[in-house]
Order: structure tokens, then sequence, then C-alpha cells
């Protein structure tokens, strides 16, 4: 009899943000990201001249922990949820660990989308959900083994997720959602009239 085996198996890690770390209160991370947007004039700035939609304090803050404290008690959640994460990927870190090299604010407006990227040098990117207004897009994963298909044909409408060119999740509030920064995803546009807001990071091996 035939066996048939997955191989080369990629893991996406999704949990309540609440399972791990300290209690983060949904409304204040919200109105902290809301408060720190209104007040970050360089980030703001970086978004009409990249003509990036919405806010992000990527490229302007980098010490939201710092800033606010709730953000602190996030990133001891955070910490957590990698941990948990990396013992399930198997993970030798030897002498080193998984730290959080940076983390900020993304604020999509109605009409706004991040187009597809992953996040080199970094290990473990992952984001958790502030704020989704009904309608919301989830976010997309795609297949890592896309460029090398070639003459491949179209998979069956219903195929197992293992199977799917890309796969959607669609978090709630309170979700984190966690992948190997070499996977490429995206969120398409959101087509909410209310602002969707989410705080996504990235962590190192050192």
């Amino acid at each position: 009899m035939a066996e048939i085996s997955s191989l080369f198996v990629t893991r996406l890690y999704h949990a309540k943000l609440s399972e791990h770390g300290p209690a983060i209160d949904a409304q204040e991370l919200e109105d902290s990201c809301v408060a720190i947007a209104e007040d970050d004039d360089a980030g703001l700035e970086w978004c009409e001249q990249n003509g990036y939609p919405g806010y992000t304090s990527y490229a302007s803050l980098t010490d939201l922990p710092w800033r606010s404290p709730i953000f602190a008690d996030l990133v001891k959640a955070l910490d957590k949820h990698v941990a948990a994460f990396a013992d399930d990927l198997e993970f030798d870190l030897g002498d080193k660990e998984l730290v959080l090299e940076d983390i900020w604010i993304n604020i999509l407006p109605e009409g706004g989308i991040h187009t597809s990227h992953i996040h080199p040098h970094s290990v473990i990117s992952g984001t958790t959900y502030v704020y989704m207004p009904e309608g919301s897009k989830a976010i997309k994963y795609e297949d890592p083994r896309h460029a090398m298909m070639m003459a491949s044909p179209i998979r069956k409408k219903g195929c197992r997720e293992e199977l799917k060119s890309f796969i959607y999740k669609a978090p709630e509030v309170g979700d984190v959602l966690l992948w190997e920064s070499w996977l490429r995803h995206e969120v398409p546009m959101n087509v909410a009239e209310d602002d969707r807001i989410s705080v996504s990071f990235n962590y190192k091996w050192e």
C-alpha cells in the first residue's frame, strides 16, 4: 500500500493574547495606539511621503514599550507566546535566545492595503489585533513554494488546507498570530468604513 506523507511543514501559531503574560485591556491598548498615532508627527509625515495608507509607527518610533506601560505588558505577553511557538518549531537556540527586535502600530483605513511582503533578517514575526471593524479582511499567507510550482495545475476547490496556494486567517480582537519571518503575507484591502488597528512585531536570534 502506498504511503504518502507531508514534508517541510510551515507552522502558523494562533492564540488568544490572554493565554500568556499580563492581562491586556483591549480598550486601553486601542486608546494608546490612537493617541500615539495622533502625536507622531514624524510617522504621519513618513506615511504621507511614502504613500502609505493610514498610519504606521514602523519608520518613526522604536520605544513603544518605554512610551506606554501597556506596551511593556504587551511585550511580556508576546515573549511568552514566541517562546511557546519556538518550542513547537523545535528550534535549537543554543546559548542565544529570541528577543524582540521591533514593534509597531498599524492603523489601516478604508481602502488601505498592505501588499505582499516578508520580514527579512528576523526569525519570528507576528501581529496582535487591537480593533477589527465588521467586514475587516483576513490576513493572507502565500505558499512559499509558489515560485517553484512552474507548470503545476491549480488545486481543486475545497482541497485540504495544507495543499492550498493561499491561506486566509480571520483574527479577532485579542488574537495573536505568529509565523516564521520568511513566510510571505499580505493584508487585503480594508473594505470596512472604520480603521483596522493592529500591532506587529519581529523577533531576532541573538
